[in-house]
């Protein structure tokens, strides 16, 4: 039913306002607002991201053609290119990655049942980059190579409702394994990630948190293949075999046991382990790698 209040007013009502403005105010993001307050800036933002605009100046031609709807629309401040692109300059970015926090918070839940497509409870994540390119004359401080500007996002998406968790915004140069640093693993949840994600010091963090991971391999890791297991290849799975780092520097950075630098507990990696069959022996390999009771077990049978 009409309310009296535009599509754009009706979806904002959906926010909680009370948590945006304590993100405002741990922040102090009014405190020198000149009459373009952090909720106009948020609402011009926003009303640019759901109409597709492509630059200040189209959000303040777009904007300005409706003028007489602003009100209605929350605006309390009049929104000009200038106006604007101080307001992205000068009000602290942390109040908007707050409150993005806060609604990924909100919005998980809903998705929580929702079906995957593989027989999985536990969380799946998807780990990867895109590189937005930028122009050098007009963004310096990017600067990419020779004569191009990019910054690179790297985001953690849940496949659940693909909902970001995990967002970093970073230098063009930065390499995707670094960001694994940045992580808060979660434990028994899944996490998929490209090639470039291969660092096996920084993946054995993973095993630690008692999370799995699933990444290709390079062609440059030697793997020694100990034990072949049967699979069923009409579920897509290829091969399903225990191995165990070949080389030294490798084997050593993923090592749950070390003694004097030296390798004293063979670690098994399970190779192209997909759907149900793969899933259920990934389980195994890294128990028993962590359960010196259920390695036993798994030996004797």
């Amino acid at each position: 039913m009409n309310a009296g209040q535009t599509v754009f007013s009706q979806l904002m009502d959906h926010l909680p306002s009370y948590e945006f403005q304590k993100c405002i105010e741990r922040y102090r993001g009014d405190a020198h607002h000149r009459g373009f307050s952090c909720r106009d800036q948020y609402l011009a933002m926003a009303f640019a991201q759901l109409t597709y605009r492509e630059s200040l100046r189209d959000i303040e031609a777009c904007l300005g053609a409706m003028r007489g709807k602003l009100y209605h629309m929350g605006f309390r401040g009049r929104v000009t290119r200038s106006t604007l692109g101080d307001a992205n300059e000068a009000h602290d970015w942390r109040i908007f990655a707050d409150f993005a926090q806060m609604l990924i918070a909100i919005a998980r839940p809903l998705y929580a049942d929702d079906p995957l497509g593989v027989d999985l409870v536990q969380a799946l994540y998807a780990l990867d980059s895109t590189t937005i390119d930028l122009c050098l004359s007009v963004f310096p401080w990017a600067r990419f190579r020779k004569h191009k500007g990019a910054v690179k996002m790297h985001t953690l998406l849940d496949l659940r409702g693909n909902i970001p968790t995990f967002i970093r915004i970073t230098d063009g140069k930065v390499h995707d394994v670094n960001i694994l640093d940045e992580l808060a693993i979660e434990a028994g949840a899944f996490y998929v990630m490209d090639r470039g994600y291969i660092d096996f010091q920084r993946l054995h963090a993973f095993t630690l948190a008692l999370a799995f991971f699933v990444v290709r391999t390079k062609e440059n890791v030697l793997l020694e293949r100990r034990y072949s297991h049967p699979v069923d290849k009409s579920t897509g799975v290829r091969s399903d075999q225990t191995v165990v780092l070949a080389t030294i520097g490798s084997a050593t950075a993923y090592s749950s046991f070390q003694t004097n630098g030296k390798l004293t507990h063979g670690i098994q990696e399970p190779k192209r382990c997909t759907g149900r069959q793969g899933i259920e022996r990934l389980r195994t390999v890294i128990s028993s790698s962590l359960d010196p009771e259920l390695k036993t077990k798994s030996n004797a049978s």
